[in-house]
């Protein structure tokens, strides 16, 4: 059974539909990322998945429990971390207060802040009394996957991490996906338009056009011409 399973899932912004019968599976352990053209519903097919956006029809489920109804902090517990566009990070206060900020909505009870932390963002530790707002956007980046990392998910969702983020910054987050998956065994969901990026990460990709789900499957079968067609502009 996958990890995360959308059935015919449609989201609606008061009368205005936004996602339309979306159908996704998500086996855990996989790297999927979701590709489209701005304002086709990737945001919001992220929000529903964590709550944020109300579901009218359909059915999500998690691990095993249908959550379509279950309210955004219960769904925290269950191990869903969301780590939106923009970050989202608490400007004036410290790298270390916005990383406890992650601590809260994790079922364990930390005592401090986990050495892996710091293994997976070395730099985080030498910036620690820093307010988050004085980071770069590179470095807010990353503080704001490692505050998600730490309400200890089983599926992280992202929404357009490499946004407004200088290349070789961009190859770092790529790297520090991928070591939390394969060392942790956490699903990763990444909403992205960086074609590149989305290759090189993920082992399965959603395109979607509309509000609804056009195109999946392996990443390796992400051709040039399917993104001509959904994402060129």
């Amino acid at each position: 059974m996958p990890l995360l399973n959308l059935s015919d899932v449609t989201v609606s912004y008061g009368q205005t539909p936004v996602l339309f019968n979306v159908d996704m599976a998500v086996e855990k352990g996989e790297i999927a990322c979701i590709l489209g053209r701005n304002g086709v519903g990737k945001t919001t097919l992220l929000r529903s998945v964590i709550g944020l956006s109300k579901v009218v029809s359909g059915s999500i489920v998690f691990d095993a429990d249908e959550i379509t109804k279950t309210p955004t902090y219960i769904r925290t517990r269950y191990g869903i971390s969301f780590i939106p566009q923009g970050r989202e990070i608490i400007p004036y206060l410290s790298v270390l207060d916005n990383l406890k900020l992650g601590m809260t909505a994790a079922k364990r009870n930390y005592k401090k802040i986990p050495d892996e932390i710091f293994e997976f963002f070395p730099m985080l530790k030498q910036h620690l009394k820093r307010q988050g707002g004085l980071l770069s956007g590179g470095q807010q980046q990353q503080l704001a996957i490692a505050r998600g990392l730490l309400s200890d998910p089983k599926i992280m969702l992202l929404d357009e991490p490499t946004e407004g983020i200088q290349p070789s910054i961009v190859q770092e987050i790529e790297a520090t996906l991928k070591r939390i998956n394969q060392e942790k065994g956490i699903t990763v969901v990444v909403v992205e338009q960086k074609i590149d990026f989305a290759r090189q990460l993920a082992q399965k990709f959603f395109m979607m056009e509309k509000g609804a789900i056009v195109a999946s499957g392996p990443t390796a079968d992400l051709s040039d011409a399917l993104v001509h067609k959904y994402l060129a502009v």
